[in-house]
């Protein structure tokens, strides 16, 4: 129990880095370029790449940093290219996901388990039935009308989009990129148990 409030302390102090603000800044126009640039096959296939800069703040900087930055993303890509009615609800559906994939990620070791697990319990819990029920409120639509095509989308998008964003990360990771996001603390004591 310590180690998961751990999580959230040490993630609340990186928000005070002017480190962290910096690159959720940057990521932050990466993702708003990218949200324009998607792969459409079929009626539930639609591959987009604007998700992996979310990941990768939740992953460098954990879950306080990765649901505000979804938190404020939702509504700035919204402010940017509105679509239907804004639902408060559905930005408090995307704070969570963000605080999830950070408590996932945050400060472990990315695996290609550890992504799939993140994906499945995101979309489970936020994509299916928290969204599904702000979707039921927000239309009059009946729950059990949307949850079929919603489960069946997320279920086919699962591994695509665990496998994109454990690749992209990995690469970059590899690359040396994170450490230069890294405090510098943290990247030294990763070289010592490194060697």
């Amino acid at each position: 129990m310590k180690k998961f409030v751990t999580l959230f302390t040490d993630s609340f102090r990186e928000l005070k880095a002017v480190r962290t603000i910096t690159t959720m800044a940057m990521l932050a126009a990466v993702a708003v370029i990218l949200g324009f640039f998607s792969i459409e096959y079929g009626q539930f296939i639609r591959i987009g790449f604007s998700s992996i800069p979310n990941g990768i703040i939740d992953y460098l900087f954990g879950p306080v940093v990765g649901g505000i930055f979804h938190g404020a993303l939702d509504i700035i890509k919204y402010m940017m290219k509105p679509t239907g009615p804004f639902c408060p609800q559905l930005t408090l559906v995307v704070i969570l996901a963000g605080i999830l994939y950070g408590c996932f990620f945050y400060k472990k070791k990315l695996t290609i388990w550890r992504v799939l697990a993140a994906k499945f319990v995101v979309m489970l819990v936020c994509n299916v039935i928290l969204t599904t029920l702000c979707l039921n409120v927000l239309y009059g639509q009946a729950f059990m009308v949307l949850l079929p095509a919603r489960a069946l989308k997320n279920l086919i998008m699962w591994p695509i989009d665990s496998v994109i964003f454990f690749a992209i990360t990995k690469a970059l990771e590899q690359i040396g990129l994170f450490r230069m996001f890294q405090k510098p603390v943290l990247a030294k004591s990763a070289n010592m148990q490194g060697n």
